[in-house]
């Protein structure tokens, strides 16, 4: 199933993609259904913690929709499809970001924070802010939605409490997030780098994991304006997506609706800025950035079999 949250008439509304259609899961759950099941098929992160029970008041529901329920998918302004409580993000994932910036040594995973204010949806605007940054960078990365709830996971038993996933950008103010030191080192600043208005858009639908077979198998690409400049799968993480569990729930427990961002791989603009030490590596399969984000760039995020969220970067006003 493909979930979404969407604006009808100024309200948040959830539904399931069908076809070319967003059917509302209110309007198409038969009559006399239980009320803590309509309040959870109102609220994404409610929905989630109801595990196989949401899921089969989903499935119902789809099943059961009169044509007053669906509406084309063209018509419907997406939100992004959940709010979360947390987003737990793990940076220097993948080998070819690493070797495109500065050196970094380490055993465990990075682990940063970033504000749930930030989060926008599919077609929102990205904020290019001078007063934050004039390094404004994109990373397109699978973001792993929580399902059920638990604490020192084993990676062994980790997909089992994923719920689905979707596709994040981690957008990202390089001036911010790092200084090279005259020696050549660096240092990093991942709270400013990292969280301000518009850094994480989220979307288009959270895809449930059963219909997602491998989520170390999906190929997963960025385009700036058309141009091809991100391009590798996620089987070459560093640390895979249940590694990454079983990691972050070393520290908090995981709840359901909380998120977990799985990093980027090579061919970010930092990659092309000698400033910050990028070591712009030669690669034929993408086209190498030539500057960071501007007002008017399109960035698409697109990951096989999980969506495809689009944003346009606008100037602060």
């Amino acid at each position: 199933m493909r979930l979404v949250r969407y604006d009808r008439n100024g309200a948040h509304r959830l539904g399931a993609i069908d076809g070319d259609s967003v059917i509302d899961l209110l309007d198409a759950t038969p009559t006399g259904a239980d009320p803590k099941m309509l309040a959870a098929l109102a609220d994404m992160t409610r929905l989630i913690a109801a595990g196989d029970a949401g899921v089969e008041a989903v499935r119902v529901a789809v099943k059961s929709a009169p044509p007053s329920a669906r509406t084309p998918l063209v018509q419907v302004k997406l939100l992004s499809p959940l709010l979360p409580s947390l987003i737990l993000c793990s940076g220097e994932n993948y080998w070819d970001h690493r070797d495109e910036k500065p050196e970094v040594t380490r055993k465990d995973p990075e682990f940063f924070l970033k504000t749930a204010l930030g989060v926008i949806g599919p077609g929102d605007d990205i904020v290019r802010d001078e007063r934050v940054t004039q390094k404004l960078d994109y990373e397109t990365e699978l973001l792993i939605v929580i399902g059920k709830a638990g604490r020192h996971i084993p990676a062994a038993k980790a997909l089992d409490h994923v719920y689905g996933y979707t596709v994040m950008n981690d957008v990202t103010a390089r001036d911010r997030q790092v200084t090279l030191r005259p020696d050549g080192s660096s240092v990093y600043n991942l709270g400013p780098g990292k969280n301000f208005d518009t850094c994480a858009p989220i979307g288009p639908a959270i895809v449930t994991a059963d219909e997602v077979k491998d989520p170390q198998q999906l190929a997963l690409k960025t385009y700036v304006n058309g141009e091809l400049r991100q391009s590798n799968v996620t089987g070459k993480m560093i640390w895979t997506c249940a590694q990454l569990i079983e990691f972050f729930s070393t520290f908090v427990t995981l709840q359901p609706g909380v998120v977990i961002s799985t990093g980027t791989p090579g061919g970010t603009a930092w990659g092309t800025d000698a400033e910050l030490g990028g070591k712009k590596p030669m690669r034929k399969d993408v086209v190498t950035a030539k500057g960071y984000l501007q007002p008017g760039d399109e960035v698409v995020c697109e990951i096989e079999g999980v969506g495809r969220l689009v944003n346009r970067i606008v100037a602060a006003t």
